[in-house]
C-alpha cells in the first residue's frame, strides 16, 4: 500500500487529525472549546504543509484513490489541494527557482530588491493557485485533475459550513487560510537573498534534528533541490554526500531564522 515504509507513522498521525477534526465537527458547538481547538492545532497542521509538499514530489501509496483521499485531507489542513504543489513547486519553483524572474515563489522584487517576510509570505499565498494554472496550462493533463479535486474540496467545504457553520469555520476554513499562510510563510528562509546561478549556493539548510523530525527533513534543502524526486527520508544520506559543497553561511538555526523573521527582515531589507 505504502510506496515508502517510512510514511506510515506521519500518515498515521495526520489522518488521525483529520478524523479527530470531523469527531469534533459533530459532536462539538462550543465556540471556545473549538478556538482552543484551532489554536491547539496550528502548529502541528502548520508541520502537516511539509509533508503535503513531500507527498507533491514523491506519491504516498501505490494506489491513486488513496493518494486522493489522502489529498483531501491535506486540502483540509493546509488549504493546498491535490496536484497544486505538483504544478506550482515541482513543476513551477523547482525548475525555475535560479530565475528570479520566473519563479513561481520568487523572493524578489521586480526591481531586484528582497521582500521582506510579510509581502512575501502574502504573495505566494495569494498568487499560488493563479501560478499554479500558468504552469498547468503545460501540463493540461495534471490541471484537469487539480481543478476536478479543487472543485470536489470547495463542494466538500461550502457543504460542512452549511450543514454546520460554526465547527466548519473553526475546524476547516480557517485551518486552511492558516495553512496556505503557513506554507508561503515557511519557505522565505529556503532562498531568500540567495541571487546565484550555483544550486549548492542557492538554498539555506537547517540541520537540527528536531526541525528536519517535524519536517520530514525538509531542513536539509540543498539537497531536495539537488534531486527533488527523492524521498524526504533519503535527504541526510544524500546531504551527507554532498554537504562539502555547501558554504558554512548557509547553515542556519530554525530559531535563529524565527528572530531574523520577525525582528530584521518584516519590511525587507533596503534596496
Amino acid at each position: 500500500m505504502f510506496r515508502h515504509p517510512a510514511d506510515r507513522l506521519p500518515i498515521l498521525l495526520i489522518v488521525s487529525l483529520t478524523v479527530a477534526d470531523f469527531v469534533l465537527y459533530f459532536t462539538v458547538n462550543n465556540v471556545w472549546l473549538l478556538l482552543t481547538w484551532f489554536l491547539l492545532t496550528i502548529i502541528p497542521k502548520g508541520c502537516i504543509c511539509a509533508w503535503n509538499h513531500h507527498h507533491q514530489h514523491t506519491r504516498t501509496f501505490k494506489w491513486t484513490p488513496l493518494n486522493r483521499l489522502l489529498e483531501m485531507s491535506y486540502a483540509l489542513h493546509t488549504g493546498v489541494t491535490t496536484h497544486l504543489w505538483l504544478l506550482h513547486h515541482v513543476l513551477g519553483h523547482h525548475h525555475n527557482y535560479l530565475d528570479q524572474s520566473r519563479d513561481e515563489s520568487r523572493w524578489q522584487r521586480r526591481d531586484g530588491t528582497q521582500m521582506g517576510t510579510l509581502e512575501y509570505t502574502l504573495n505566494v499565498a495569494l498568487t499560488s493557485y493563479y501560478r499554479g494554472w500558468v504552469v498547468g496550462k503545460r501540463y493540461p493533463r495534471l490541471l484537469r485533475t487539480h481543478l476536478i479535486y479543487t472543485a470536489l474540496t470547495v463542494a466538500l467545504v461550502f457543504g460542512l459550513v452549511a450543514y454546520n457553520p460554526v465547527p466548519a469555520l473553526f475546524l476547516f476554513v480557517l485551518p486552511m487560510i492558516t495553512g496556505m499562510l503557513i506554507t508561503a510563510w515557511a519557505t522565505y528562509d529556503h532562498h531568500a537573498g540567495l541571487d546565484t546561478d550555483d544550486p549548492f549556493e542557492a538554498s539555506y539548510n537547517i540541520t537540527d534534528p528536531l526541525f528536519n523530525r517535524l519536517t520530514g527533513n525538509l531542513g536539509y534543502h540543498t539537497a531536495h533541490h539537488y534531486k527533488q524526486g527523492l524521498h524526504w527520508s533519503d535527504l541526510p544520506r544524500l546531504h551527507e554526500e554532498i554537504k562539502h559543497q555547501i558554504p558554512e553561511e548557509l547553515y542556519i538555526d530554525p530559531f535563529w531564522a524565527l528572530f531574523r523573521r520577525y525582528l530584521l527582515r518584516v519590511t525587507g531589507p533596503a534596496g
